[in-house]
């Protein structure tokens, strides 16, 4: 079975409930989501092994978003947690000839407080066929750069595909 590791940072995700916008709602929808983390999510749906990085705080908001992982079947056994908060973002659906609305809100996120060295990619590429990485995730901040050039270094030398 084919083995994929992914990195990137995962948020919750406000969503106004039918195609209300921002104005009118009252509450709001809760998902967690990346764009990564949705690949590994796809990718073990349709039964291969998938590894999600990341980082997450270490509090309640922070297990929910692992729970979600694991509910899809990704594995989350190398994501790291810390003292920070969990990146959100808005989004308002489009309707019609509306378009959606995003509002990001990751400012001093977990994630973005990624560090070179709090991953062991040896270990989490170990086996590994491919690792799945997107240009948002080296942009968050330095560490996250730092993290993301530091796995791809482990995946040339261990001869993992690497995409972007």
């Amino acid at each position: 079975m084919k083995k994929i590791v992914t990195l990137g940072e995962v948020m919750m995700r406000l969503s106004t409930p039918g195609f209300s916008r921002f104005t009118q709602a009252e509450t709001f929808d809760v998902r967690y989501a990346g764009s990564e983390a949705n690949v590994s999510a796809s990718l073990a749906i349709w039964g291969l092994a998938a590894t999600h990085v990341t980082r997450f705080p270490d509090n309640d908001l922070g297990r929910a978003a692992t729970q979600t992982l694991r509910r899809y079947g990704v594995n989350t056994s190398a994501i790291v947690y810390g003292d920070e908060r969990l990146g959100v973002y808005f989004l308002e659906n489009g309707a019609m000839q509306r378009s959606s609305k995003i509002i990001y809100d990751r400012f001093d996120s977990a994630f973005a407080h990624i560090k070179k060295g709090m991953i062991d990619w040896e270990s989490v590429l170990k086996g590994a066929d491919w690792f799945h990485w997107t240009g948002i995730t080296p942009a968050i901040s330095q560490g996250a750069a730092d993290v993301c050039l530091e796995a791809i270094s482990v995946a040339r030398k261990n001869g993992i595909y690497h995409f972007r």
